[in-house]
């Protein structure tokens, strides 16, 4: 298990995302994609990594736009499974342009 580093920690080894607003101990990010069908692979894929993690994100979606908020519950706060997941979820995003 991943000890609690914080979104501080976590920001600075990610670039683009951001400290999520409130009390918790979140980072966010929007990823915009060409269309929805990009948008759906995206999620499916990140989906299939974070069950394998056994580290699922909160997110939302619209049509070609997905918000996600990671956090890890065990520790109540940001963690390097939030890193690794992000950084996943960014190479990704880069893949799909």
């Amino acid at each position: 298990m991943s000890g609690r580093i914080g979104a501080d920690a976590a920001l600075a080894k990610l670039g683009g995302w951001e400290k999520g607003p409130g009390e918790r101990d979140t980072i966010v990010k929007t990823y915009k994609f060409a269309d929805f069908k990009t948008a759906w692979g995206f999620m499916s894929s990140v989906a299939l990594k974070a069950e394998q993690m056994d580290h699922h994100p909160e997110w939302f979606n619209v049509y070609n736009k997905v918000d996600v908020t990671l956090t890890t519950h065990d520790v109540d706060g940001v963690s390097e499974k939030d890193v690794e997941l992000a950084r996943f979820m960014d190479a990704l995003a880069d893949r799909l342009g």
